[in-house]
């Protein structure tokens, strides 16, 4: 379960407090795939963030039970280390042994079809390479809820069709958070939508709904 009680998120500018969310308060569906909506700037990403516990709100709380994965579209891998060491740092963070650390090294490299590039520094890589080293150390760990920002759209049709696999065979034991301005994604992915308008965050008991509000705005 997530829950979002009195949260509130809001950046210092020039012009004063550019507010996010105010005063937020609800309870995120459970066994929903949930597909966030919002137009840009509107608070989709800061969203993920918190409730990764990457950001913290500036007033509320929010409680999560179950375990929640880092969003998938963020980038902080240390540049001057090889995929290979970026991957082992994060399973030693999660306290893996060293024969899961192995397997999870070996699934990574496999996955994100890097080859000779895997034992590279990650500032060599391209951005497309270094989406699909995210997606596969993000995929190598088992989430409550995982939460995906903008990544599926990497690769090629057969590298997509391979991400929309695994997907589906996590589905089974896990829930997603989507922000994606693919709405044809978001309609294959989802169950419910999520909109984040003026501060404020509307749930939608279908995904057509959900685009509807947004196309709206």
């Amino acid at each position: 379960m997530i829950s979002l009680q009195n949260v509130t998120k809001y950046f210092p500018t020039k012009h004063g407090p550019h507010y996010v969310l105010q005063d937020v308060t609800l309870d995120l569906p459970m066994d929903k795939n949930i597909g966030v909506f919002g137009v840009n700037g509107s608070g989709k990403s800061t969203l993920m963030n918190l409730l990764a516990g990457v950001d913290q709100p500036n007033k509320g709380k929010i409680t999560v039970k179950g375990n929640v994965s880092w969003p998938l579209g963020l980038s902080g891998y240390q540049g001057s280390m090889s995929g290979r060491e970026n991957a082992e740092f994060i399973c030693r963070i999660y306290g893996k042994s060293k024969r899961q650390i192995r397997d999870k090294v070996e699934f990574v490299k496999e996955f994100s079809e890097l080859g000779k590039f895997f034992e590279m520094p990650l500032k060599s890589y391209s951005s497309g390479m270094r989406s699909k080293f995210s997606f596969a150390i993000s995929m190598a760990f088992d989430f409550d809820y995982y939460l995906i920002d903008e990544l599926t759209a990497v690769g090629d049709k057969r590298f997509k069709d391979k991400c929309n696999k695994i997907f589906d065979e996590k589905k089974g034991k896990a829930n997603f958070l989507f922000v994606s301005h693919n709405m044809n994604e978001l309609k294959r992915q989802c169950d419910v939508g999520l909109f984040i308008r003026d501060g404020g965050i509307h749930i939608y008991d279908s995904v057509d709904e959900a685009i509807s509000a947004y196309n709206a705005a």
